[in-house]
C-alpha cells in the first residue's frame, strides 16, 4: 500500500513516503554502473580555469571526474550501467515490466532517454519513461518503482540514474565546474512476498519531499520553453550547503522513525555526492561514523542522480555491503527535492 501524508515537513512541503504494510517487497537483485573512461583532474582543470588542486580538494573533497567525450550520450552509460546490473541478475531486457531513467540530462527532449535504452536492452514491453527531480532522481524513482510493486503491477523494473553534466557545466565559472561529472549507475527490482519484518531484505520505506520555493538555488539558466537553449548550471553554494545538511539529516531519520529502527542499526550511509563536506557533516549529524559511510565523490564528483546508485553499485562490488546490512540512502536535489529509502540488503 502507499502511504501519503497530508502533513507538511518542517519546511512546508509536503512529503510521500511508502511503507512496510504491503504483501509484496521490492528487492535489489542486480547492480551495475558505467564511467566514462576520460579522467579529468584537478591540476588539468587548473590550466584552463582560476584554482588549484588544494583549493578543489578543501573545499568539495574531489580530486578528479569523468568526462564524456563529445560523442557519448547520457543513454550510452545508462544502458552499459543496464546491462551490467542484468548480468549480475541473470536477467535480460525481455524479463522487466518497467524502467525508470532519473535524469536531467536526457539526450533530446523526445524521445525519453528511458525509450532509448529499452530498445537497447531488448525490453519490448511494460513502461518506460524518464524522472527528473535533480540530485534526488534516483531515490525518487526508485521510490516509484518500489510502489508499483507494492501495488503488485509490476514484478521486475530497472531504475537507472544518468547523467552528462559536463553538457551543462560552465567551464569558464570556477565554482561550479570543479564540483560535477557524468556516469551512471543501475539497479534490478523484484518484487518478493513480503512478512512486513525489518530483517527481511527489500526497501523497507521510501519518504519523498520537495519544496518549490527554492528552485532558484540550484537551476539552469535555460530550457526549451523558456530560452530555446540548453543553459549552463547555476547554484548558490552556501545555501544549497546548509539546506542539504538540514534536509538530509531529516530525510535520514525520517526513513528510521517509519521502520522503528535506529541509527544504531545502520550499517551503511550511501548519500548524495554533492561534496566530501556534506556527506561528512551528515554523517556527523546522524552518529554514522565515517566508516560506515560510502563515499566516492572524490573520484567521481557530483553526478546528480548517477551518484548514489554509482556508490552503491562500487560499496557491493567492492564487498562492502553484504547480505542482511541495513543501507540508508539519502538524497538532496535542487527544486529543493529530497528524499530517503531504507533498505535491507
Amino acid at each position: 500500500m502507499i502511504e501519503s501524508s497530508p502533513q507538511d515537513s518542517e519546511r512546508g512541503a509536503r512529503h510521500t513516503s511508502t511503507r512496510l504494510n504491503a504483501p509484496f517487497r521490492s528487492c535489489v537483485i542486480g547492480c551495475g554502473s558505467a564511467l566514462p573512461e576520460r579522467r579529468v583532474t584537478n591540476d588539468e582543470l587548473a590550466r584552463t580555469v582560476d584554482t588549484s588542486d588544494e583549493w578543489i580538494v578543501r573545499r568539495s573533497g574531489i580530486r578528479e571526474r569523468r568526462i564524456a567525450a563529445a560523442h557519448e550520450k547520457t543513454s550510452d552509460f545508462a544502458i552499459a550501467a543496464a546491462r551490467r546490473a542484468l548480468e549480475r541478475a541473470d536477467l535480460t531486457g525481455a524479463d522487466l515490466d518497467l524502467l525508470i531513467v532519473a535524469t536531467t540530462t536526457a539526450d533530446q527532449t523526445v524521445p525519453s532517454t528511458a525509450a532509448r535504452v529499452q530498445a537497447a536492452i531488448g525490453m519490448h514491453q511494460g513502461a518506460a519513461f524518464d524522472v527528473n527531480a535533480a540530485c534526488s532522481g534516483f531515490v525518487y524513482a526508485l521510490s516509484v518503482a518500489d510502489s508499483m510493486m507494492r501495488l503488485g503491477q509490476v514484478g521486475t523494473a530497472l531504475v537507472i540514474g544518468a547523467e552528462t553534466l559536463s553538457r551543462i557545466v560552465d567551464w569558464t565559472e570556477r565554482e561550479s565546474c570543479v564540483l560535477f561529472g557524468d556516469g551512471a549507475g543501475a539497479v534490478i527490482l523484484r518484487a518478493e512476498p513480503s512478512d512486513g519484518s525489518t530483517n527481511q531484505r527489500g526497501v523497507l520505506s521510501t519518504h519523498l519531499h520537495s519544496d518549490g520555493r527554492h528552485q532558484d538555488k540550484i537551476r539552469t539558466d535555460g530550457g526549451v520553453s523558456s530560452t530555446g537553449t540548453v543553459g549552463k548550471v547555476r547554484l548558490e553554494g552556501r545555501e544549497v550547503f546548509l539546506h542539504a545538511v538540514m534536509n538530509l539529516t531529516a530525510v535520514a531519520d525520517e526513513a528510521l522513525a517509519a521502520t522503528g529502527l535506529s541509527r544504531d542499526d545502520v550499517d551503511w550511509l550511501v548519500p548524495h555526492q554533492a561534496n566530501q563536506r556534506i556527506v561528512e557533516t551528515v554523517g556527523q549529524q546522524l552518529h554514522i561514523p565515517a566508516e560506515k559511510t560510502v563515499l566516492t565523490v572524490d573520484r567521481h564528483a557530483n553526478t546528480s542522480a548517477a551518484s548514489i546508485p554509482l556508490a552503491l553499485d562500487a560499496a557491493v562490488t567492492d564487498g562492502r555491503v553484504k547480505e542482511g546490512d541495513l543501507v540508508l540512502l539519502a538524497s538532496m536535489g535542487g527544486g529543493f527535492t529530497w528524499g530517503s529509502a531504507l533498505l535491507r540488503w
